[in-house]
């Protein structure tokens, strides 16, 4: 099997499956179909397979007119029929894996996408799994599965692996195709194939593992580094407001040693839908063993409360000129994760919005990625199309919540009443007197 797949691997004779076309698999499903496999993708959103089918592009790193080409050309279709599984050889899932209400991981989305695939598993397929979850998840849930569902032997019949998504929505350097890759497989041969598939496709390097739970544990690894110093620099970001030094300066000093700092900076509480989350996938599986991950859940603590601290700081502000949160009318800014993408997904932005109205504040929003969203609550929210003058005096407090470079930070500086600037946005603004930063 393993010489095999090897030789239709390296002859482009490989039809690519990739399951759930979101952030992470409508660019990897691309990418297979640009480098000359034939792709398929399968998603239960009847809304993104007819998208896709028409070559109408909805995810931002996706370019338009390479959606539309491959489309065009019969190399990439979508459809919602999991039947068509028996006629591909690499399957990737790529499904959500986000946190249930009570914290706690919910592969509901894996564990179906899995039982759909194991229907029409044939013989000499690749399955990987993409998304993001706990160390075992592959060989303790995917595995069984697969076997029970198929009939099939895992390193026999097909090869099963885990190589996690390292999607940075916006990063204009780093995309799907020169992102490094890590595999770990079930299996030295499968850990060897999978990797070349990887290594036909994209541009970055491939770093194999001895396990796919290895790899599991990388990816956690990853968000968790993330999770944890953003956690040390909000700590950092309140003491240093009580002691009035700014945190941002601090940083930006600490960040000319050129050896042993990376740079971390405060905001209003963590997004995406990765660094809030996956720490809380080890945590919970840490528990298992009776280990508690004391550093990952105080920095979580510490995260989760920053939107509640901002709304904090909002009310200080408005103190100032004599006004409380309650009827006080507030202008957000950005309700992205982060800056310049069009992704709200877990966003502190929303918490904050959602805090200033349970205070009694009368909260209207402007983001350029963003005209919409849903709210916790199931709500659609409708922002502003434009900022017009009146609208930026007409607000009691301007809260900044995502950098986003497309705003003229300038023109609101010279109209609004006050600011407070979650993100540092307004560094360069000269005229700071209705400025107050986190």
């Amino acid at each position: 099997m393993k010489e095999l797949l090897l030789a239709k691997i390296r002859n482009k004779n490989i039809t690519v499956g990739v399951v759930g076309l979101g952030y992470v698999g409508l660019p990897l499903a691309v990418e297979k179909a640009k480098a000359g496999y034939k792709t398929i993708g399968f998603d239960v959103q009847k809304e993104k397979v007819e998208m896709v089918n028409a070559g109408h592009n909805y995810i931002g790193d996706v370019v338009n007119e390479d959606l539309e080409e491959i489309v065009k050309s019969g190399m990439l279709s979508a459809t919602t029929d999991f039947s068509f599984v028996r006629d591909v050889d690499f399957i990737a899932i790529c499904v959500p894996t986000p946190l249930d209400e009570h914290q706690q991981p919910d592969i509901s989305y894996v564990r179906e996408s899995t039982i759909s695939v194991a229907k029409y598993l044939k013989k000499g397929t690749m399955v990987v799994l993409e998304s993001t979850t706990y160390p075992g998840t592959t060989e303790e849930l995917i595995r069984p599965l697969l076997e029970d569902g198929s009939g099939l032997k895992c390193g026999e019949d097909f090869y099963l692996g885990f190589s996690p998504e390292r999607v940075d929505p916006g990063n204009l350097l780093y995309k799907t195709k020169n992102t490094p890759k890590v595999v770990g497989a079930i299996g030295k041969d499968a850990t060897e194939v999978i990797a070349e598939m990887y290594r036909h496709v994209l541009e970055g390097d491939v770093y194999e593992v001895s396990s796919p739970a290895v790899a599991e544990m990388e990816k956690i690894l990853e968000n968790t580094y993330r999770n944890i110093n953003i956690g040390l620099v909000n700590e950092l970001a309140i003491l240093c407001h009580k002691m009035d030094i700014s945190m941002w300066e601090v940083v930006d000093a600490a960040k000319t040693k050129p050896y042993g700092f990376q740079a971390f900076y405060p905001g209003p509480g963590l997004g995406g839908h990765c660094i809030p989350l996956d720490p809380y996938y080890l945590s919970w599986k840490a528990r298992e063993y009776g280990f508690h991950t004391s550093m990952i859940e105080a920095s979580g603590m510490i995260n989760d409360r920053m939107p509640e601290y901002c709304v904090d700081r909002c009310g200080s502000v408005l103190n100032k000129f004599g006004k409380a949160i309650n009827g006080a009318k507030v202008l957000v800014l950005g309700v992205a994760y982060k800056q310049d993408i069009d992704d709200y997904r877990e966003s502190p932005a929303l918490r904050v919005i959602d805090i200033l109205e349970k205070r009694g504040a009368e909260v209207i929003y402007f983001d350029p990625w963003i005209p919409k969203y849903k709210n916790h609550h199931g709500e659609i929210k409708t922002g502003l199309k434009s900022l017009e003058k009146e609208i930026i005096a007409d607000a009691d407090l301007v809260v900044i919540t995502a950098a986003h470079t497309n705003i003229d930070y300038k023109y609101i500086a010279e109209n609004a009443q006050a600011i407070f600037d979650a993100k540092n946005a307004m560094k360069n603004i000269d005229e700071r007197d209705n400025i107050e930063v986190l």
